[in-house]
């Protein structure tokens, strides 16, 4: 192996501790706890280091949250997976989606309710971003009839979004949220 191949693996190694750490971090203290300090601390290297491989702390969420699409469309794909009815496959995804905001809640902030820099709903947009949205448009096409699917698709991530924002906030009741899902769902594939 040549030098540059060893150094470009090492800083790929360090740029994935420093988002896991950040990551982990965030999940046991909240993202206010995330801080360049607390992570140099943590993955012991200098702020200097951080700062060679982010721009700061939102380019670290930023990271946190492409990783987040990524392991988001993985669930939702393998959700989508387990049948052939449609209609399970929309249930099942949508439990997907739901589990796994329930789970990762702060990961899931990073993905949809910090300000990050990252461009949504462009070309620009990370593949793992694609990848998360293109389940949703995925498992709504053979439900979706005269639909537009991309816009079906976003209805149901809105849906999904507003369910688990508004319960995870003490908006909504949680022992009604199953009530709510089947709702939503028999809505989206009528």
């Amino acid at each position: 192996m040549s030098i540059q191949a060893r150094r470009e693996r090492e800083r790929a190694d360090r740029e994935r501790l420093i988002v896991s750490v950040a990551r982990e971090l965030a999940e046991t203290e909240g993202w206010e706890a995330v801080t360049t300090r607390r992570l140099a601390e943590r993955v012991e290297y200098s702020q200097p280091v951080l700062y060679s491989h982010f721009k700061g702390k939102d380019a670290i969420v930023a990271a946190v949250a492409v990783e987040g699409f990524a392991d988001l469309a993985a669930k939702m794909r393998a959700a989508r997976g387990s049948t052939r009815s449609p209609q399970k496959a929309l249930a099942n995804v949508a439990a997907a989606y739901v589990a796994f905001a329930e789970q990762h809640p702060a990961l899931y902030d990073a993905m949809f309710n910090q300000l990050v820099s990252l461009p949504f709903a462009t070309p620009e947009a990370p593949a793992a971003l694609h990848a998360g949205f293109d389940e949703l448009r995925q498992v709504v096409r053979p439900i979706a009839g005269d639909d537009n699917v991309d816009l079906l698709a976003e209805v149901l991530w809105s849906g999904l979004h507003g369910l688990v924002s508004l319960t995870r906030g003490g908006r909504l009741p949680r022992q009604d949220h199953e009530r709510r899902l089947a709702l939503l769902l028999s809505r989206v594939s009528r």
